[in-house]
């Protein structure tokens, strides 16, 4: 606790500060050092609190085509003003480097036989068909960030297992992402992105390149990846589409990058993103609708009626990319959703890559993220790959959807849930 004297008439003047108080304030003169910076008036002693270490931001972000804010310049002014994050400004760079070496690959995919699916009858751990450059982007951004020399453990969405950093390149932070979200959609062009999520290393492990083995130490190390969400230090994802963007976070605020093509870099174009309170459109696959229980089909069924809490039906948009879909709902508010159905009875977007991350995003932005039960980001994952009901967006939105799912929802044992099939 903090102590200092003040002045108890105005204006007041805030002197020199004491050592904390450790017992009750006994009336005696002020100490000598007082005396020169107060007159022979009363005074009295007053805690102060503590200023949080905040991020600082807006004050230095602009906007202005003559001047445009750069994504390195921000990450050089957050490192300046907060001294323990010098090394987010390495790996932050490492992810944009990334972000732009995959845009490039996207956007010539169709003039560079980058499209189709990378090898015949070959699936990755979901069981998906990896695509080409499915397997590209994750090489792209697992290498650009163990170079950064900056991480300590890795976890894509394309690995079986996260990947530990061997000695010569390793650091403290814990990186996990989805290399190219929405990938189904690059044969028709449609937008697709990156996904990411940064963590501190909860304790530290060390991995040789030449040992072929995993002791128990290595394999406990591993569980730095499952993290709840509300430990995330940083997320932010990449959208390539009509432009490059890369939004971020750093637990300041929401905040939008856009690449400059003839620069070759990510200027700021949207400073401190607030989602709107409530919007008018909903973001369900609404192809599953006869397959979800009834609290969902009730919340959807208010929105196309108008019988809501606004009194207004609401448009449906689905792009079917996680990314897109999220980018429009923030921007524009409403909500998202990929309920749990019979089919995916756990939900079918990954906890540690999509659901933790995006739920990071959208509180930072004023929103709020749920699996209809539970905050997301209060969930401790079980498994690096385990899926889990995902529902996201304005806050009256997401409020009302908890509302109406809470009145007719079937519980989870109706659904004949097997908590291994969620892992």
């Amino acid at each position: 606790m903090q102590v200092n004297f003040i002045l108890v008439h105005k204006p007041w003047i805030l002197c020199k500060p004491t050592t904390s108080l450790q017992k009750p304030l006994k009336s005696k003169p002020p100490p000598k050092y007082l005396r020169r910076c107060l007159p022979r008036v009363s005074y009295r002693m007053v805690t102060v609190q503590p200023t949080p270490n905040k991020i600082p931001v807006a004050d230095y972000l602009q906007k202005s085509q003559e001047t445009p804010t750069s994504l390195t310049r921000y990450l050089l002014e957050v490192a300046r003003q907060n001294k323990d994050m010098g090394d987010m400004v390495g790996l932050i760079n490492g992810i944009q480097f990334a972000c732009k070496k995959i845009a490039s690959l996207v956007g010539k995919a169709g003039v560079t036989d980058l499209m189709g699916l990378y090898q015949q009858g070959v699936f990755n751990v979901h069981g998906e068909e990896q695509k080409k450059l499915d397997v590209l982007s994750n090489e792209v951004l697992k290498n650009a960030l163990k170079y950064s020399g900056k991480m300590a453990v890795i976890a894509s969405e394309e690995e079986d297992v996260p990947i530990m950093i061997e000695e010569s390149y390793t650091g403290n932070y814990v990186v996990v992402f989805d290399p190219l979200d929405g990938s189904s959609n690059l044969d028709a062009g449609l937008p697709t992105g990156t996904i990411f999520g940064v963590f501190q290393q909860q304790f530290s492990c060390l991995v040789h390149d030449y040992e072929e083995s995993i002791n128990s130490m290595e394999l406990a190390c591993l569980q730095n990846t499952l993290q709840p969400g509300r430990r995330l230090i940083a997320a932010g994802y990449c959208i390539y589409s009509s432009s490059t963007m890369l939004v971020l976070s750093l637990g300041n605020g929401l905040h939008c990058f856009t690449l400059d093509t003839e620069v070759g870099e990510f200027v700021l174009t949207r400073a401190n993103i607030q989602i709107p309170q409530r919007g008018n459109i909903y973001s369900f696959n609404d192809s599953n609708f006869y397959q979800w229980d009834k609290g969902v089909q009730d919340y959807i069924e208010r929105l196309r009626k108008g019988t809501n809490q606004s009194r207004s039906r609401y448009s449906a948009r689905y792009v079917g990319s996680l990314v897109a879909d999220v980018h429009r709902t923030i921007l524009y508010g409403g909500i998202f959703g990929y309920p749990a159905d019979k089919k995916n009875t756990c939900g079918k977007l990954r906890l540690v890559y999509e659901c933790a991350p995006m739920a990071y995003l959208v509180e930072q932005a004023g929103g709020k993220a749920t699996t209809g039960m539970e905050n997301i980001l209060d969930l401790t994952p079980k498994s690096i790959h385990e899926r889990q009901p995902l529902i996201l967006g304005s806050p009256e939105d997401v409020e009302e959807f908890l509302q109406v799912y809470g009145m007719s929802r079937v519980d989870r044992e109706t659904m004949q849930v097997d908590n291994l099939s969620c892992l």
